[in-house]
C-alpha cells in the first residue's frame, strides 16, 4: 500500500472498537454465568483468535447480523480442555491473557501463533503463572509454542511486577479468579486497568490501594462473575492515527465519535496538546466501567517535545504513531522509557528509527529512547518502508506519507487487518490519498 502525499483530512468518523477491551470482554464473558452481550467489538484477527479460543474452550460465542456478539459462560473454573491447539495469531494480548486463564484450570491446552507471536518471549508471565502452581512448557527462550498444564488447586500469590506490564498483571488476575483467597499484584508503575474495571462490572471484588512499593490491586478468589451488557469503546491506539494526520496536515478538521479516555491511555492526547495540538475534549461519559468522550482536532503547528519515561505505559503502543508527528514537527522531540518497544509485534524501536531515516527523517536510536529533528512541514519520503509485519509501523508511515513530498509505500499491509480492520476506507473517507498496489 502506498500513501500519497494529501491536503486536509475532515470529517466525523468512529474508530474500530478499544482491542484491549475486546479481549477482556470475551475472556471475563466466559467465565461468567449467563449471557454477556457486547457492542462496538473490534473485529479484529486478534480479537476473533480470542473468541475462536474461548469456543474452543467450551464458551458459546456467536455474533448476531447486526454485529452484536453474545457470549454464554460456563462460570469460574468452568472452562474445559480443548481437543484441538489454541491457534492465536499474532495477539500477543490474547496469548499471555489467556494464559493466566488457563493457568488455574484442570486442563492441558497448546498455544501457538504466527512468526511473529511465536519469536516474542513469554517468560514474564510464565514466572509468576508456575509460583501459582501451573506447568508451562516452551521453546528455548519461553517462546511459542508453549503447553500448559493448569493447577485446579492454584495458590493464591502476592506479585510485584518486575516491569511494568498490564498483560502480565492481568495473567496473574486471571488466574486468581480460581484460586482461593486473595491475589495481589503490584506495579511500581501504574498501566492501564482494564482488567479491573471490567472485573469490577462483571461482580469481582477488587481492591486498589496506594502501597508504599506502588499501586496494590487485590483480587478475592472465586466470585460468581454475572453475564453483562457491554459497549466497547472507541480504540484510542486506532484513534491516533487519524488525529496525527488531522493535526500535521494544514486545514483539517476531524472528529472522532465514543473513543475510550482511560487515564491510564491518553499518554498520546496530552503529548500531542504539549506539542501545540488543538484538541477538545467533549461529550464526556461512562460505558461498561470506561471513561469515554468524542475528541476533536483541528491542524496547526507543532513543536518538538520531551517525553518523560515514566509517561511510557499510558502511551507504549502510540510512539510509532509520535515519531510522525515528531517528524513533521518544528524542533527536536526526544522520547525516553522505550526500551518496552524492542519485544513488541517487532522491534519498534529501531523499525521506527529505520524507516524515518528511509523518509529523510534524521533519527538518533538509544537503547531505550529515539531523537527525533522535525522537519517543521512535509519530510521528503519516497520510501518503502519495512514493516516486519507490525501493523502499527505499518499504519504509522502511511500516514507519513500523506505528509511528504514524495510518496511512502509500506512492504506488507495485511497485518493492519489484525487490529484496525477498514483502516484504509477511513482515512481514505476523511481525504487521504491511499493506493492499493
Amino acid at each position: 500500500m502506498t500513501a500519497n502525499p494529501s491536503e486536509a483530512i475532515e470529517g466525523r468518523a468512529r474508530v474500530p472498537g478499544d482491542k484491549s477491551i475486546s479481549h477482556r470482554a470475551l475472556m471475563i464473558g466466559a467465565l461468567a454465568t449467563g449471557q454477556s452481550t457486547i457492542e462496538g467489538l473490534l473485529e479484529g484477527e486478534d480479537v476473533l483468535r480470542t473468541a475462536a479460543a474461548m469456543q474452543a474452550l467450551g464458551a458459546e460465542v456467536e455474533r448476531d447480523s447486526s454485529g452484536t456478539w453474545r457470549v454464554w459462560g460456563r462460570g469460574i473454573g468452568g472452562l474445559i480442555e480443548p481437543d484441538q491447539v489454541l491457534d492465536m495469531g499474532n495477539s500477543g494480548t490474547g496469548a499471555r491473557l489467556l494464559l493466566g486463564i488457563l493457568a488455574s484450570h484442570s486442563l492441558t491446552a497448546i498455544l501457538t501463533g504466527d512468526a511473529s507471536l511465536r519469536s516474542r518471549p513469554m517468560a514474564r508471565v510464565a514466572a509468576p503463572l508456575r509460583e501459582m502452581g501451573a506447568q508451562l512448557l516452551a521453546r528455548e527462550g519461553c517462546r511459542l509454542p508453549l503447553t500448559v498444564v493448569g493447577s485446579g488447586e492454584a495458590a493464591p500469590i502476592s506479585y510485584k511486577l518486575p516491569v511494568a506490564s498490564a498483560q502480565v498483571k492481568s495473567a496473574v488476575l486471571f488466574a486468581g479468579l480460581n484460586a482461593p483467597g486473595a491475589t495481589s499484584v503490584i506495579e511500581p508503575t501504574p498501566t492501564r486497568d482494564h482488567t479491573e474495571r471490567m472485573l469490577r462490572t462483571f461482580g469481582a471484588n477488587i481492591n486498589i490501594v496506594q502501597g508504599n512499593e506502588g499501586r496494590v490491586i487485590t483480587l478475592q478468589g472465586q466470585p460468581e462473575l454475572m453475564g453483562q451488557s457491554l459497549r466497547v469503546p472507541g480504540d484510542p491506539s486506532s484513534a491516533a492515527f487519524p488525529l496525527v494526520a488531522a493535526a500535521m496536515l494544514p486545514g483539517s478538521r476531524l472528529s472522532l465519535e465514543g473513543i475510550g479516555m482511560n487515564p491510564h491511555r491518553t499518554g498520546l492526547i496530552d503529548t500531542l496538546q504539549e506539542m501545540g495540538a488543538r484538541i477538545e475534549i467533549e461529550n464526556p461519559h461512562e460505558e461498561a466501567g470506561e471513561p469515554v468522550a468524542d475528541i476533536s482536532i483541528e491542524a496547526g503547528p507543532l513543536s518538538g517535545v520531551e517525553v518523560p519515561a515514566w509517561r511510557a505505559p499510558s502511551m507504549i503502543d502510540e510512539y510509532p504513531i509520535l515519531a510522525v508527528a515528531a517528524a513533521c514537527a518544528q524542533g527536536v522531540t526526544v522520547m525516553h522509557g522505550l526500551a518496552e518497544l524492542r519485544v513488541k509485534e517487532s522491534d519498534r524501536l529501531s523499525a521506527v528509527a529505520r524507516g524515518l531515516t528511509a523518509c529523510g527523517v534524521e533519527v538518533e536510536e538509544g537503547p531505550d529512547s529515539v531523537t527525533v529533528h522535525g522537519m517543521a512541514g512535509r519530510v521528503p519520503g519516497g520510501a518503502v518502508v519495512e514493516t516486519a509485519l507490525d501493523h502499527r509501523i505499518a499504519m504509522s508511515f502511511l500516514v507519513l506519507g500523506l505528509n511528504a513530498e514524495r510518496p511512502i509505500a509500506v512492504d506488507d499491509a495485511g497485518p493492519i487487518e489484525t487490529s484496525f480492520p477498514g483502516f484504509a476506507e477511513l482515512m481514505t473517507g476523511l481525504g487521504a490519498k491511499l493506493t492499493a498496489p
